[in-house]
Parts: structure tokens; sequence; C-alpha cells
């Protein structure tokens, strides 16, 4: 991710960094040097992994056990951020979740949530952190979309579509930032077997079945 001269004083921002894609993109910046932020809902978790970055490669881990579903979170961790002096030169947007099962019959408050984390909480935290990349003239941000951005997905409407603004919204970012030292980027995993199916209740489902972990 990046040698520790140059991300020497660093830090990186990752969402959903308990488990999963999240959860080893910290390792990596770990390994590059990078001081973390680490946000999820599971503060035992996140503890676990600060502990195992700190004493593997010696960085300033922070843990922010904060639930980004809610709509008042956005704010609550940038109010934290701000008042511990925190300096966020990387943001990467990982956290999401999907919902599984014709729309017509799934229920509508998870997808308003899975909305928010996946859509609202992503633009959110960009807007918020984006000018002090800007000003310092350095940074990135990573929006963690999925190969479901470029089609419609039957069964998973709102989460394909979720996905496909995540990669819309980077794309024309990139465009923006052109030139300023700040860069962004979408990645696009297909399948990944993590925690992420068990929550949508889809390990039955034929992206995901005979898939080994």
């Amino acid at each position: 991710m990046a040698n520790e001269t140059v991300a020497a004083g660093q830090t990186a921002l990752v969402t959903g960094a308990s488990s999963g894609i999240g959860l080893e993109l910290a390792r990596l910046f770990a390994a590059g040097g990078y001081g973390l932020v680490l946000v999820a809902r599971s503060g035992g978790k996140l503890e676990e992994l600060a502990n195992e970055l700190r004493n593997r490669h010696g960085v300033d881990v922070r843990v922010m056990a904060i639930d980004l579903a809610r709509p008042e979170s956005s704010e609550e961790l940038v109010r934290e951020l701000e008042q511990a002096g925190v300096a966020v030169d990387v943001l990467v947007n990982n956290a999401g979740f999907a919902t599984f099962g014709p729309f017509a019959e799934t229920h509508l408050r998870a997808e308003l949530e899975e909305l928010q984390l996946n859509v609202v909480t992503l633009t959110h935290l960009t807007k918020k952190l984006l000018p002090g990349m800007l000003a310092r003239r350095r940074g990135g941000v990573l929006n963690v979309a999925s190969t479901a951005a470029f089609q419609p997905g039957p069964l998973m409407a709102v989460y394909y579509a979720s996905k496909a603004y995540v990669l819309s919204f980077t794309e024309a970012l990139a465009e923006e930032l052109r030139g300023t030292g700040v860069t962004i980027s979408a990645l696009c995993p297909g399948p990944t077997v993590t925690g992420f199916q068990k929550r949508a209740a889809m390990e039955d489902s034929g992206l995901f079945r005979g898939r080994s972990k």
C-alpha cells in the first residue's frame, strides 16, 4: 500500500474494519506504516485487531465503535476526530451490507439502513474529510463498491443500486480531483466469503454456494 517513509505521520480511517475486506485493508495500511482509525460496530473485535497491528507494526491505532447505519453516526465520528485532533489522510469507505430476497417482501427498515450505510454515510464522510486532504494537497479516498455496481441485481435490488451509486460517485469525483494531489478510487470485488453473506441471509444463494471459507 505504501512504504513507511511515505506513510510516516499519515493516518488511514477504515470503516467496517472488524472483519472481511476492511480488516485485511487495515492490515495492509499498518504494514505500510500508516496510523489507523478503525471503525465498526464491534468494539471487541476492533480492539483485538488494534492490539495485533500495534504489536506487529508499531503503529498508532485508534478504535471507534460506532454503528454507521445510524443517520447521526457520521457527524458523531467526525466530531470525535476533530476533538482528538486526528487528520485523516486516507479514507476507506468499506462498511456496507446487503439485503436479499424479492423487493416486495424484504424489510423496509433494513433496506433504509442499507442505503444509509452504503450510500449516505459514505457520501457524508467523504464530504467532511475530503476538504482537509485538498488543503494539504495529499491524500486519498478508497470506496469499496462491487462488481454489483455494473448491472442490476434481482433479489438484491437495493444493494446493487447502492453500489452503482458508489461507482458513479467515485468516477465523477476522480475527474473533479484531477491535479489536486488527492486521489479517489473504487474497489469492485466479486463475491467474497466474509461475514457479508451471513448478515444478508444468503449463504445458500448461487453467488456463494460451494465457495470455501
